[in-house]
């Protein structure tokens, strides 16, 4: 957790140090970086949603994950001088899958595979894709998401670039079992 308290203020710090060079855009960029991190729906929500029994997984997958992707496309967005409108539905696509892929890595690799602790989610009783949908239907939604996530990237210069890399990614997210494999 500190690791991830840290990097969040290391972003507020980079952009701090990066506000000479364009002072107008500071505001917006650091707005952003506090609604993706804070209250109500960002990752500080999203991780207390985790102790709760009952929740709406996806809001809660697109505060605690979800968050940080929206910003992340959203704050290039600003950063370049275009409108950061187009890019929030790649953001939120994106953080929603890494979240359901990495239920799903919790859930069918082993901890040498991970390089952690496995069934986390299962010995805490967190919420998750997996326990939701079971292990073939989070593959369907991981998909799914995916595909939207792709479809929703603007006209930009670098988009089949930018397509491939989103793809790539998601390869090497998803977890290298079959979905049969996990019990």
């Amino acid at each position: 957790m500190l690791a991830g308290d840290a990097l969040i203020v290391l972003a507020f710090e980079v952009l701090a140090s990066a506000a000479a060079a364009t002072p107008l855009r500071l505001p917006g960029l650091a707005a952003r970086l506090a609604q993706a991190t804070g209250m109500p729906g960002g990752i500080c929500a999203g991780q207390g949603w985790e102790s709760e029994r009952e929740i709406d997984l996806s809001a809660c997958h697109r505060a605690k994950t979800g968050s940080p992707f929206v910003a992340a496309t959203a704050m290039g967005a600003l950063a370049a001088g275009a409108d950061p409108a187009p890019w929030r539905r790649l953001g939120a696509g994106l953080g929603e899958a890494f979240q359901v892929a990495d239920d799903l890595r919790d859930a069918v690799l082993t901890a040498k595979e991970l390089g952690k602790p496995v069934r986390q989610d299962d010995a805490h009783g967190r919420p998750n894709a997996v326990a939701a949908h079971g292990v073939d239907g989070a593959v369907r939604h991981l998909r799914d998401l995916l595909e939207d996530a792709v479809a929703s990237i603007p006209p930009c210069p670098g988009e089949a670039d930018l397509r491939r890399l989103v793809m790539a990614q998601a390869e090497r997210l998803s977890p290298a079992k079959p979905a049969h494999a996990a019990a």
